[in-house]
Formats: C-alpha cells, structure tokens, sequence
C-alpha cells in the first residue's frame, strides 16, 4: 500500500537571483583607498611614537592628512601635554588642501574642550570630508567625536591596524581602562637566567649598547621603579642620561621599612624627582632625612608577604599622572608584580654568558606549577650589541593583524 500524501507543500526552488554587476571601476578604487590609508596609519603610528615620554598623562597620538586624490599632504603628532593635538599640527601643515581630503588619525578625534579645543570641531572647520581612525577612544570625558563628525556630515571609519596603534598607546590605554600605570618590567640576565654572580657582583653583564637602550626606555617612561634590595646593593641612579631632549622620570624607590635611601643616596641627587614609598607604620624618624629631596608616600603593607600593597602604591602613581612605570627592580619585587598580575609588557636583555649561580630575574611569583606559568607573546626580537632583546606581552594582549 502506498503512502499517505505529505500534509505539507514543499514550495518550489526559487528562481536565482540574477547576479548583481559588480563596478568595474568602484571596487579598484576602493581597494586603492584602503591601501593609501592603511599606508597612512602606519605612518600615523610611527609619528604618534615620537610623542612618548612627553605627552602624559595624555595618550600619544599620530595624524596624517590625505588630499582628495589620497596624497599626504600633511602630518603632525601630539608633541607635548597641553599643547595643540595631532590633528591641529596635521591640519596646520596641509592647509587648504586637507578640504575635501581625509584624516588619518591613531585615536578617534576628541569631542571635549580641555587645555585645547577639541579635535573633531578643528576637523570639521577645515573641511575634511572622511576621517579613518585606529582605536575608539574608551576615555568618557573626551569620547564621542566619531558622532560629532558623523552629525556635521564627515565620512567616518574605524580603519586598519587597530592593534598596532594601540600597542603604541599602551600605557594610557591600561591607565584609562584599570586605573592604574601599565608596568614594562625589565631585566637583564646571563642565557641561564641569571641577574647576578654568586658573590652579587653584577656590573656589567650587558654590554654597553644594551645599558644605552634601557636609557631608551627610561625616557619613554613617567616613572621608574626599584625595591629595597637594588637601592642597597646598587646605589641606582634611575634617571636618564644619553638621550637628547629627554624629559627625567619620577624615580620610585620601593622602600618598606625605610632603611634602602641612607642620606647621600644617589637618587636624592636632584636630578630627577624621586618618590620613596614606606609602610604606613615606618616610624616617622626613619625619613626625616629624605624630606629635602624627596617625596615621601605612607602605604599600607601587602595582605600576604613582605612589602607594599602594590595595587596602592600604582594607585598613589596614577594620582600623580604616572601612566607608565618600567619596573626595574629585583627578582623580589618583580616577583610581587608578576603574582599579583601586575606586569604588561616584559623586556629581557640577554648577555651570551653563563654563570651557573646567583640570582634568577623572577622570584617569588607563586608559579609551583607548568600549567601556572605566565604565559607570554613574544612581539619582538633584537640584537643590541653582543645581547638580545627579547620583548613580549601577556598572552590575553591583542594580537596584531597583518593588514
């Protein structure tokens, strides 16, 4: 016996689609568009480079303006906090041209009125007609300048190499986003991981381009950090030397019980402010000593361990517009760090020598386990001098994208 019929219809196939034209003309220039502005944000990351070190505790911004045929024709950079933003330099430089054109710009432009005007009106004024940016500005005070040029008739865009540029702005992103300094820790070690020989002798293991790039860093930085332990057994200096037109970073010298920064200490020298963190319980005698040449910060000590409680001290910092600290300290300090997941970018200089004893870079960091350990994306790898520098980020970092 045959089956019963279906109950239902099954409706019959559609007729295709006819196939839609593509432009022979409009989907080349497109690509062409994309490439010249790709092509501009990388310049655009390259000149908001030049701003660190300077800019804080503002972001570091890069601006290169197109003609209407796609032709830079002007390029600027934030230079310094309180002065005229990228795309004011850039639009200063381009003049009439950039009517029409199109803004290329690391950060989307800002919308609030500060120590200047904002970014997206200047934009406006000058009569760009398309405006491509790399990140989203997470700041809530100065957000909102997509929409304020979307509103006046600007063709806006998020455009390529969003992880590139905001790699570059790091340390004010993480300051805007958590509150807190973005910590480059550094460290220079022997191949077998060794920061110093078995008798603590430790000068030099690097050779003397390395120390030069660490000066690099230093001046990159609003503030850099040691424990108690390198202020004994160093004397550091902390400020730069070698750099033309560096600005001197706030020195921070982490200093629980007061006893690190004896009188003569080489971070009291003037040179640079320096800042010494003690516990909130160091008798007050213990830093009389230091009130003429620094400034001295009472914090409370860590919940478990020896130290400070690191989430105020890169409070205290961020309060005082450190946006990003290099972390120079020893293996304890850096250990603290590391446990409290406190470190966003690591550094290495690593001397081909071997010492077989002595310090390690990393101690105390509460890894017992493989399966525990800091798992880190290697973003670059140099030769300086005889060494290698070996720089990388915590793996849940964004990861930049060929574009």
């Amino acid at each position: 016996m045959l089956p019963p019929p279906c109950p239902f219809r099954v409706p019959a196939a559609p007729e295709p689609c006819p196939k839609r034209q593509e432009d022979p003309v409009a989907a080349p220039a497109a690509a062409a568009r994309d490439a010249r502005e790709a092509d501009a944000t990388r310049r655009a990351i390259e000149l908001a480079a030049r701003g660190l070190g300077s800019t804080s505790p503002n972001p570091v911004v890069g601006c290169v303006v197109l003609d209407t045929t796609g032709h830079p024709v002007g390029e600027g950079w934030h230079q310094r906090a309180g002065g005229p933003h990228a795309e004011v330099h850039a639009l200063a430089a381009a003049g009439p041209a950039a009517r029409g054109g199109t803004a290329v710009v690391t950060l989307e432009p800002c919308a609030h009125t500060g120590r200047t005007g904002p970014c997206a009106q200047a934009l406006i004024d000058a009569g760009v007609a398309r405006v491509v940016y790399a990140v989203a500005d997470p700041n809530p005070q100065a957000a909102g300048g997509a929409a304020v040029l979307t509103a006046a008739g600007v063709d806006v865009a998020a455009g390529p190499l969003g992880a590139e540029a905001a790699e570059g702005n790091a340390p004010w992103l993480t300051a805007v986003r958590h509150g807190r300094p973005h910590v480059h820790w550094k460290y220079a070690a022997t191949l077998d991981g060794r920061t110093a020989a078995a008798d603590g002798t430790s000068r030099w293991i690097t050779s003397a381009e390395a120390r030069a790039d660490v000066h690099r860093l230093r001046a990159a930085s609003d503030a850099v950090l040691v424990g108690a332990g390198t202020a004994r057994a160093d004397d550091p200096h902390l400020a730069v030397r070698g750099v033309p037109g560096a600005r001197q970073p706030l020195r921070v010298v982490v200093d629980t019980t007061g006893t690190a920064v004896p009188p003569g200490a080489r971070v009291l020298d003037g040179t640079a402010a320096t800042l010494v963190a003690v516990a909130d319980d160091t008798p007050t005698g213990a830093t009389t000593h230091l009130a003429d040449h620094a400034e001295v910060v009472r914090l409370p000590r860590a919940a478990h361990g020896p130290g400070l409680d690191l989430t105020a001290l890169l409070a205290a910092l961020h309060r005082r517009d450190v946006r990003s600290l290099l972390l120079e300290g020893g293996p304890t300090l850096a250990g603290a760090f590391a446990a409290a997941g406190l470190i966003d970018r690591v550094t290495g200089y690593l001397a081909p020598a071997l010492l077989g004893a002595g310090p390690q870079a990393l101690n105390g960091a509460g890894i017992t386990t493989i399966a525990d350990a800091l798992r880190l994306r290697v973003t670059d790898v140099d030769r300086i001098g005889q060494d290698l520098r070996i720089s990388a980020v915590p793996v849940n970092a964004p990861v930049p994208k060929e574009s």
